[in-house]
């Protein structure tokens, strides 16, 4: 009798990637630890979150890093994956956490959560939920004073309105 798929192989069953699709990722922390709740690890991260190189076959339109995990929309483009994106992204992160850090622990959870959109309406309800991560945890008071967050769509999205 074939044994049931568990924990993250589970959750790629059924994963497929298309071009030009938006998908909602949530990736976690090693042991949920709260790794970005220290400026200079989130700032090492930012700079790798907002770099283009991280994305060559995708776009960010908004993400938020947060103490303990990061939720962003990405939009792929051409043949790549939402794992092999993913996979660039966590490693890329964890190289530049390295760098600044004396110690050597895992950065990242293996695999990741993701759900495809399905509509623009959709898009921007997504944008303003991931945007406003931290407003709900109570880190900070409007999602524009945040500093950890970036994306393509933040310029269409207005700072002196709330996002809920």
């Amino acid at each position: 009798m074939p044994v049931p798929d568990r924990g993250y192989k589970a959750l790629r069953r059924g994963r497929v990637s298309l071009d030009g699709q938006v998908y909602l990722v949530t990736t976690v922390c090693h042991e949920r630890r709260p790794l970005f709740a220290d400026a200079a690890t989130a700032r090492a991260a930012m700079t790798v979150l907002s770099a283009p190189a991280t994305w060559p076959q995708a776009s960010a339109q908004a993400w938020v890093l947060m103490p303990d995990h990061w939720h962003g929309l990405i939009e792929l483009r051409g043949v790549e994956t939402v794992s092999r994106t993913l996979q660039r992204l966590k490693s890329l992160v964890t190289r530049a956490v390295r760098q600044i850090r004396s110690e050597s622990v895992p950065v990242w959870q293996a695999g990741f959560h993701d759900h495809a959109l399905r509509c623009e309406v959709t898009l921007v309800a997504a944008a303003r939920y991931v945007l406003d991560n931290p407003v709900r945890a109570r880190l900070c008071e409007h999602w524009n004073d945040w500093p950890w967050r970036g994306g393509a769509m933040l310029a269409s999205l207005s700072p002196e309105c709330p996002l809920a």
